[in-house]
């Protein structure tokens, strides 16, 4: 039911994800890799945005919000009159605006029933928000950022891929937890969070409508960069080696690793 996506994202940010514990968002603590020696690289990803959001500008969006909860994330709109934050939270929204201020504009609510003009933004931000969409619902929501985003301006989104490397090596981890009861060390069941990822190919369904790029966001996810990189010092050459290769092979690493950076850049009518 395509209710049911909006229904669990909902129900899981209203009743755990925004929560906090010193400033710390439950979210954060679930979905983040928080350490110490990892800090600087996951810096550096997130700045990955910025460099592709046009420095000036009158109004950018930014759906699914949340309460922006990384210094990065305040930084992507300085160089704008109006961020207008789009949440389903209440709480989200007011995080936001206490970081935020006067600087921004909230809507509270599903971005897929509000009404926003068209050509309207410089720029458009989506972070991790449009797999937890329903799978059939993702290209309305892509479709609705192009159309209300000015033509030669940009689309940002991160997404997450479906079939990243790191699968291959879990896999049989993943195998031997399902048969071994002992093995899994179940966890108290926590609040379900719908997601549905597209593979990397179906981003080029809006090549008619805009120039399609994909570059590399970080390649992996919280718990397998917690596993595979140490908190020290090596940890953190580590961290400085893997960002200077995904800046040097950005198609491989963009393919083949979990969080994809999409750049839709809507194109101007042609006319007649």
């Amino acid at each position: 039911m395509k209710n049911n996506a909006e229904k669990l994202v909902s129900t899981f940010y209203k009743e755990f994800g925004w929560n906090t514990d010193s400033d710390i968002t439950e979210d954060a603590k679930k979905f983040e890799d928080l350490r110490e020696f990892a800090a600087p690289y996951v810096s550096m990803c997130r700045q990955r945005v910025k460099q592709h959001i046009p420095h000036e500008g009158e109004h950018i969006i930014d759906m699914a919000s949340g309460p922006v909860q990384y210094p990065e994330y305040v930084d992507y709109s300085e160089g704008y009159s109006k961020r207008h934050c789009v949440d389903f939270s209440e709480q989200a929204l007011t995080g936001a605006e206490k970081k935020l201020g006067e600087h921004g504009e909230y809507w509270c609510g599903n971005f897929l029933n509000m009404e926003f003009e068209a050509d309207f933004f410089d720029c458009a931000i989506s972070l991790h928000t449009i797999y937890h969409i329903d799978r059939d619902e993702q290209e309305v929501a892509v479709n609705k950022l192009l159309e209300i985003t000015k033509p030669g301006k940009p689309v940002i989104i991160v997404y997450s891929n479906p079939s990243p490397i790191i699968k291959y090596f879990t896999k049989p981890i993943n195998f031997i937890k399902r048969i071994v009861p002992w093995f899994s060390c179940e966890q108290p069941k926590e609040l379900e969070l719908y997601v549905h990822r597209h593979p990397i190919s179906w981003w080029h369904r809006f090549s008619d409508e805009a120039n399609v790029t994909v570059l590399p966001w970080r390649s992996f996810a919280a718990e397998h960069q917690k596993v595979l990189f140490p908190n020290n010092r090596l940890g953190a050459w580590m961290f400085k080696k893997l960002f200077i290769l995904e800046d040097k092979y950005p198609v491989f690493f963009a393919e083949h690793f979990q969080y994809p950076m999409i750049i839709l850049e809507k194109r101007s009518l042609s006319r007649e």
